[in-house]
């Protein structure tokens, strides 16, 4: 079938649209619901995560499923309420601890179990909440969340979940809020005979029930909890040992089998990615967990040591380049894009969904260092500058705090851009690509704020960016360079700007290259030349008043 190149242009802008502006839909209204989901409120904060074993039977012929998770935690203070987060059209049938069936108080998703026993301080306690339903099925996965109920070439069932910024809580009841991480995790699905399971960390056994089977996997790690996952098919399986950093590393991927032998050479992109990542970034996070890749009925996500994948075996983004510079059609976006999340989501994860641009845009400005390495520094450019035809510029990046609310979908492509002009501003490679292995070690497996990464930053570099972030971060405007060229001399100033902003950049004067530094107030510069460029790489606009 032929389309007219201005339908292909508006699909191609429909796809980027959906891919950028994030997985929830934006609202300005907030509700306690909102809250309930998005604030650490009293009934979580006297406790601390140690340990889920989820448990659960998935029924694909139903789209149903039933089980248990088994919460263990730490008491850091009296309190003898518990909230637990599940979503409708889900259930909780009862919560157990120590043999005894506890009360529990529904409002919304949100579950207060009324505790019996005293939580002494120090302790760590159990409940057991049993759960069944027909979870929400995913229309557009990964963008809206919950069970994809499909079914391959051949018929058989082929089912995901993926539940970012929706919450894990849409397909199994947990301590719903990013600043939690549990420490470690077994996970044990039952799935029809003829089918297989993936989901996070290592796999401990199956268990062959006759008409079932259940995998038991174990995450060694902490994860968060949309990072965990279901995939369920008709799986073949290949691997390989990767000589990384920290040792071996089992990498394994799990495909259609019809897609076997396409998928071996294909997914070539996961060890390059990982030579290029572990360069840039330091060592693979989960090396006791292993890396998977997993092939999904749909796009992909970066769920912690199973990737998924669902990008039709092509390069690019579903086989183009969103950066029209042509580096795009170098790699697979997924494998590369989902597999950078490991490090940034995975490894350093935000504390709340508004500050998700820790987590995409590092991620985003990860696809422009793998060209980097491959490819080289000028190819690198060309690529992330090549992102800002998609850029908004029509709301912060940064959402807001206590209410599940992500910023704007700029935090992918204009994120990116920050970070390749915060390079630009350190103008030395290898102390930049030293800051990034270092933020992955000091927060290594932890949750942190934007304030923590602003600070890390400002202390790495030797530079207050506070100005740079609320800049970019805090405001759509971008900074723009007003100038003019009379009488042999260039004026310039900043306009469009914050309070304080006084970012260095570098210009072309002629053949002659320089810094300049200018602020509010109108600076001069003598100069022999009429000609004046600004070096692309920073991500700013211009204004030539002559």
């Amino acid at each position: 079938m032929k389309y007219s190149f201005s339908l292909f242009l508006f699909l191609l802008i429909l796809s980027l649209n959906s891919f950028s502006q994030g997985l929830m839909s934006k609202k300005d209204n907030f509700t306690r619901q909102d809250s309930l989901r998005g604030s650490i409120t009293p009934q979580r904060i006297w406790w601390d995560l140690t340990y889920y074993h989820l448990d659960i039977e998935v029924n694909p012929d139903k789209k149903y499923i039933s089980g248990k998770n088994t919460i263990q935690y730490k008491v850091l203070s009296a309190n003898k309420t518990l909230q637990i987060d599940l979503q409708a059209p889900l259930e909780i049938t009862k919560v157990i601890q120590d043999g005894k069936e506890l009360k529990v108080i529904h409002e919304g998703n949100a579950h207060f179990i009324q505790l019996v026993k005293n939580q002494k301080i120090g302790n760590t306690e159990t409940v057991i909440v049993h759960y069944q339903g027909y979870p929400k099925e995913a229309k557009n996965a990964p963008w809206d969340g919950g069970f994809s109920w499909k079914k391959d070439d051949n018929g058989n069932h082929f089912v995901a979940t993926s539940c970012q910024g929706l919450g894990a809580s849409v397909w199994w009841p947990c301590k719903d809020h990013m600043y939690d991480e549990v420490e470690s995790m077994r996970i044990s699905v039952t799935v029809p005979a003829h089918l297989t399971d993936i989901s996070n960390g290592k796999l401990e056994s199956i268990v062959d029930n006759g008409k079932t089977k259940t995998y038991n996997w174990f995450v060694n790690n902490p994860i968060n909890n949309y990072g965990v996952n279901v995939n369920i098919g008709d799986y073949a399986h290949f691997s390989e040992v990767y000589d990384g950093e920290k040792g071996p590393l089992d990498m394994d991927y799990y495909v259609l089998k019809y897609n076997l032998e396409k998928a071996k050479e294909h997914f070539k992109d996961a060890p390059k990615m990982m030579k290029a990542f572990e360069y840039w970034f330091g060592p693979y996070p989960f090396y006791e967990d292993g890396y998977k890749l997993v092939e999904t009925p749909y796009l992909g996500m970066e769920h912690q040591s199973s990737v998924t994948y669902g990008n039709q075996y092509k390069k690019g983004y579903l086989g183009r380049d969103l950066s029209g510079s042509g580096w795009g059609l170098k790699f697979d976006f997924i494998i590369i894009h989902e597999s950078g999340h490991e490090w940034f989501a995975n490894n350093i994860t935000n504390r709340d969904i508004a500050d998700m641009w820790i987590h995409e845009s590092f991620t985003n400005y990860s696809e422009n260092l793998f060209v980097d390495y491959y490819y080289g520094k000028k190819a690198a450019s060309e690529y992330v500058i090549g992102l800002r035809k998609s850029i908004g510029n029509k709301t912060t990046i940064i959402g807001k705090y206590d209410v599940n609310n992500e910023g704007s979908g700029d935090m992918y492509n204009k994120g990116g851009n920050i970070l390749h002009t915060l390079r630009q501003l350190i103008d030395d490679d290898e102390k930049w690509r030293a800051i990034l292995r270092k933020m992955n070690k000091t927060f290594y497996h932890k949750t942190v704020t934007t304030q923590q990464i602003e600070d890390f930053l400002c202390e790495e570099t030797g530079y207050d960016l506070s100005a740079f972030f609320n800049q970019y971060l805090r405001d759509i405007r971008i900074p723009t360079l007003e100038y003019s060229i009379q009488n042999k001399e260039l004026k310039y100033r900043w306009i469009n700007t914050v309070s304080d902003f006084k970012m260095p950049i570098k210009i072309f004067l002629g053949d002659k290259n320089q810094w300049i530094y200018p602020t509010e107030k109108w600076k001069h510069l003598k100069t022999q030349s009429n000609n004046l460029k600004i070096d692309d790489n920073f991500y700013i606009f211009s204004k030539n008043k002559s």
